[in-house]
């Protein structure tokens, strides 16, 4: 029996919790894998999966062998880099927050394919936290402060952010000169797709950190609906520079109150938090850091 194998097999199993998604994540018969599975449980003498028709689960000697799998495949591959000096390979699944992706990732993936020759990656785009194991996803890439326990996280960044409008909006309300000046805005309200909750307009002054309240009449969920909405004059927004330096560099909106300045924007990686991180998941992120020392 090839033990590697058949652990590859069980690892993908438990993290897809289906042996048909499993399957077409290893490229092989669902057949294939049921018999390798079989097999090894029998040659370890437990039962490490419960199956019935509409669900996988482990039992509690799968719980604690998939966790000493994960480890041990992870080691093999690192050392088998190490000592045939060969580069990273196999599929990276990640999963990129839409306008991360578009401004900063795609734009510089050719380099990282270049470079990393053996990887493919498959890239996904979710509104929402999303549960990596059981997705099969390897890491994913958000802004924001997450505050998810169960992934580990590498700030890869801090984004530049402003307060902004278009010129007709701030020919109608005015042009703030401080924060006093606020009372007489609308602000349009960024919500979260995770929790529901409006962003607070934040500022900085004095060195402290201060939310100031603003009436508006809209809400809005997405990204390029919030810049948008900003555009055809309903309100200030705050957003990284990023997304809005093109309209600010054709006149289509306005900074304000640059001396007091929304804090910066984190950007992280996240991964499992016991998951050994594995060489093609590795280059990644140190590559994403890269991309992003550059870019800002």
């Amino acid at each position: 029996m090839d033990q590697v194998k058949a652990m590859k097999v069980f690892v993908r199993i438990y993290e897809r919790s289906s042996f048909t998604l499993a399957a077409e994540d290893l490229n092989l018969p669902r057949a294939t894998l049921t018999h390798t599975l079989n097999q090894f449980e029998a040659w370890l003498g437990t039962r490490l999966l419960e199956r019935s028709t509409r669900r996988v689960r482990p039992t509690l000697d799968g719980e604690a062998y998939y966790r000493r799998c994960v480890q041990l495949l992870a080691e093999l591959e690192e050392a088998e880099l190490a000592f045939r000096s060969v580069a990273p390979k196999g599929r990276l699944r990640v999963d990129l927050q839409g306008t991360l992706a578009r401004y900063f990732v795609v734009p510089a993936l050719p380099q990282f394919l270049e470079r990393y020759p053996d990887i493919e990656i498959s890239m996904s785009e979710a509104s929402h936290f999303i549960d990596l194991i059981s997705e099969g996803v390897d890491c994913v890439l958000r802004s924001g402060n997450l505050g998810d326990s169960s992934l580990v996280g590498r700030r890869v960044a801090n984004l530049r952010q402003v307060t902004c409008a278009s010129p007709a909006y701030l020919r109608k309300y005015g042009e703030p000169q401080n924060l006093a000046d606020l009372s007489r805005h609308q602000g349009v309200n960024y919500v979260s797709r995770v929790t529901g909750k409006l962003f607070p307009f934040e500022f900085t002054e004095a060195g402290e950190l201060r939310e100031v309240p603003l009436a508006g009449r809209v809400s809005v969920f997405g990204a390029e609906i919030y810049a948008a909405s900003a555009v055809s004059g309903l309100g200030l927004i705050q957003v990284p520079y990023y997304r809005v330096a093109e309209q600010i560099g054709q006149g289509l909106l306005k900074e304000v109150l640059p001396n007091h300045p929304p804090p910066p924007m984190p950007v992280s990686v996240l991964y499992p938090q016991n998951r050994h991180m594995s060489p093609r998941v590795r280059v990644f992120v140190d590559w994403i850091s890269e991309v992003f020392a550059k870019a800002v």
